[in-house]
């Protein structure tokens, strides 16, 4: 499983770190800080979870 991140989209609010910190990580202003984020085995559904609490839905499921 992987998660793309639409950097464009992301506004910020960090919900995504807050399911799953061991994921999402983020900058210094709180964005996301990489596009792409390889889920390891074992962590789909804290993957699931981050990507789920954005409001933008930037974040995808590929």
């Amino acid at each position: 499983m992987k998660l793309v991140v639409d950097q464009g989209k992301c506004c910020g609010h960090a919900r995504c770190n807050d399911r799953a910190p061991e994921l999402f990580e983020l900058d210094d202003l709180g964005y996301v800080a990489v596009n792409e984020i390889e889920v390891p085995e074992g962590m789909e559904e804290a993957a699931l979870a981050g990507a789920r609490a954005c409001p933008e839905r930037a974040i995808t499921i590929v």
